[in-house]
């Protein structure tokens, strides 16, 4: 017994599938895929080493970095002492070690800091109208024309010691402009989406649009902006410590440097600011590799031309050839009569 052809074709006819709903753990899920470029996992590791020895300073240390031996000046690197010794004889690998925990936390604090203020007063911004936007947008614009540097040398002045806390809340509070001003200019052009329009229509709080709809659309451009924000504050606190304004209690790469300086290190004890230098432009090419790979996540067309140049190296293509390659591979070609007869050189003789 056969089925009509009606229960045929509707035994055939696959089920249409649910559409997947989207949540607020899935929404960030897809926005942390911009961390899973080689450019920005390269520099995630790096950072990643930087605050292992920051974390493990202690065990990684071997001597106080502020323990002097005045028998062992001016050491070369040996096995006693990695990097050297100072002019007074301590340890330069432990001041190096220990150095990274005050950049690292320095760095962070005023980073947090800086990104908060950004989110809330750029957000904030762009998400009302009218003279509330304004006012917000001026305070912006106000802000970033303050300069770091006269502000935090005239802060630390007021102070014997300054603390770490204060260091960064100076750095903090002169690093948020630029921030808010592009998350201001997101937030404007998402605001008139649909997916926003039908949450304030279902009577959506405030406060749920913004964190639940509009956040993990704006991860990629706050992280972008974390991660320049904490380039600035680094490099801000060590130009800091390399003129004096921070006192010397306050071990960082800079105060290596400001030591070194001041003991007229330079050229011959190269041991003594080479190292901080370096460990400088090793964390700042980490952040500039994170901030390339969200760059190249954030902007379609560079993430469809990283991924057509991945693809060419998997193929083993030349990336810098003037001319374009094509990829053989081996297949028959003799398919029909007429290419056996055009493939073979004998088939045209008589």
């Amino acid at each position: 017994m056969t089925l009509p052809q009606t229960a045929f074709v509707q035994a055939q006819t696959p089920e249409p599938l649910a559409p997947k709903k989207t949540t607020f753990w899935s929404q960030l899920k897809a926005s942390l895929a911009m961390f899973s470029n080689p450019k920005s996992a390269t520099g995630l590791i790096i950072l990643g080493v930087f605050v292992l020895v920051a974390i493990f300073a202690p065990l990684i240390a071997p001597y106080d970095p502020e323990a002097q031996n005045l028998k062992e000046t001016l050491q070369p690197p040996s096995f006693a002492h990695l990097l050297g010794t100072t002019h007074i004889g301590q340890d330069v690998f432990s001041q190096l070690v220990y150095g990274t925990r005050g950049v690292l936390v320095v760095g962070f604090l005023a980073t947090i800091m800086a990104t908060v203020v950004a989110i809330v007063v750029g957000v904030t911004a762009g998400y009302l109208r009218g003279w509330k936007s304004e006012s917000l947008s001026a305070l912006s614009n106000v802000f970033l024309v303050i300069p770091g540097l006269p502000l935090m040398i005239i802060v630390a002045s007021q102070f014997q010691d300054p603390p770490l806390a204060l260091i960064a809340a100076v750095l903090g509070l002169t690093g948020w402009a630029w921030g808010a001003r592009v998350l201001r200019a997101q937030t404007m052009s998402l605001r008139n989406r649909d997916f926003i329009q039908a949450a304030r229509a279902n009577g959506e709080p405030l406060h749920r649009v913004i964190l639940v709809e509009m956040l993990p659309n704006l991860l990629a451009i706050i992280a972008s902006s974390f991660v320049g924000t904490m380039t600035a504050a680094v490099l801000g606190l060590t130009t800091l410590a390399f003129i004096g304004v921070i006192p010397v209690s306050n071990l960082n790469w800079g105060t290596i440097l400001f030591w070194a300086q001041q003991n007229n290190a330079f050229p011959d004890y190269w041991w003594w600011y080479v190292p901080a230098g370096l460990c400088i432009a090793l964390l700042g090419v980490s952040l500039a590799l994170i901030n390339f790979g969200i760059d190249e996540y954030v902007n379609p067309r560079l993430r469809s031309a990283g991924e057509r140049a991945r693809a060419m190296k998997r193929k083993g293509m030349n990336l810098n050839a003037a001319v374009t390659q094509v990829r053989t591979t081996s297949t028959t070609t003799a398919s029909t009569p007429a290419a056996s007869a055009a493939a073979s050189p004998e088939s045209n003789t008589v």
